[in-house]
């Protein structure tokens, strides 16, 4: 992963008998970072320029990477809860969460279940709402590798990333992911008909990103989100894929800190 930096610190956090491995950097508020289905990359530019204005957590999501998977789980929901649990293990009374793609759906499920825990959040590309045109694409249907690749708007982006050919490792992490992906979020796949009921509960100000050329989940779901929170903004990037904080670092990390400081 050529785009992978060293400034962070890892650590693994006791959830009772569950082992989570987390990233750490930068100091100041809590900014909580949840990643997508794919793993967590390794901390990344995007992750540096957002240390810049707080102290940034990044998780290993329960069930990928490097931390224990939890077999009971069988819902976005159990995820949501964990996070929760780990944010009163780091003494984060309130945090800003930042949830990227199926992430945005863990981080979504958190504000309606603990609206006053979260300052602010971020969804950017997320999962979790049914699209009312078009439909999420079936990760299931097509190679680990595949899938990733058509993540971003340029297929260079992801050469820098993971290289034209991924390791062994990587491909590993994959399928792990791709398996408690599939233990969560398999039916319905990827949204809960409940969630956009249940987002009006959340009242504190919230921040869309979506990008315009996004090939996994339809833009469309932006104003669906939008609709569904009560004090919530959408911005979109152009020439920007499903993960705009690798196609677009530098701008999604600006509209990120601008949001968080005003």
């Amino acid at each position: 992963m050529t785009l992978a930096t060293h400034t962070a610190k890892e650590q693994t956090i006791k959830l009772g008998a569950l082992g989570v491995r987390l990233l750490t950097g930068g100091s100041g508020k809590p900014l909580f970072l949840i990643h997508r289905d794919i793993g967590n990359p390794g901390w990344l530019p995007f992750h540096d320029a957002l240390a810049a204005a707080g102290a940034v957590y990044l998780p290993d999501q329960p069930g990928f990477g490097k931390s224990d998977r939890p077999d009971w789980a069988r819902d976005v929901r159990d995820l949501a809860s964990l996070n929760l649990w780990l944010l009163q293990e780091l003494g984060a009374q309130q945090a800003d969460v930042v949830g990227l793609g199926f992430g945005g759906w863990i981080a979504a499920e958190m504000a309606t279940m603990a609206h006053a825990r979260i300052r602010k959040l971020i969804l950017v590309s997320p999962a979790g709402i049914q699209p009312k045109q078009g439909e999420i694409v079936d990760q299931f249907l097509m190679s680990s590798r595949n899938y990733v690749k058509s993540m971003f708007a340029d297929e260079k982006t992801y050469n820098q990333l993971y290289g034209s050919e991924p390791s062994l490792d990587q491909m590993e992490a994959w399928e792990i992911a791709r398996e408690m992906t599939t233990r969560i979020a398999w039916k319905p796949y990827m949204f809960n008909r409940r969630l956009p009921m249940l987002l009006g509960g959340f009242k504190n100000p919230a921040l869309i990103i979506w990008g315009k050329q996004d090939k996994i989940i339809p833009p469309v779901c932006g104003e669906q989100y939008k609709a569904a929170l009560p004090n919530a903004r959408l911005e979109t990037l152009d020439h920007c894929g499903h993960c705009a904080e690798v196609d677009k670092p530098k701008e999604t990390a600006a509209l990120i800190t601008k949001f968080l400081a005003a």
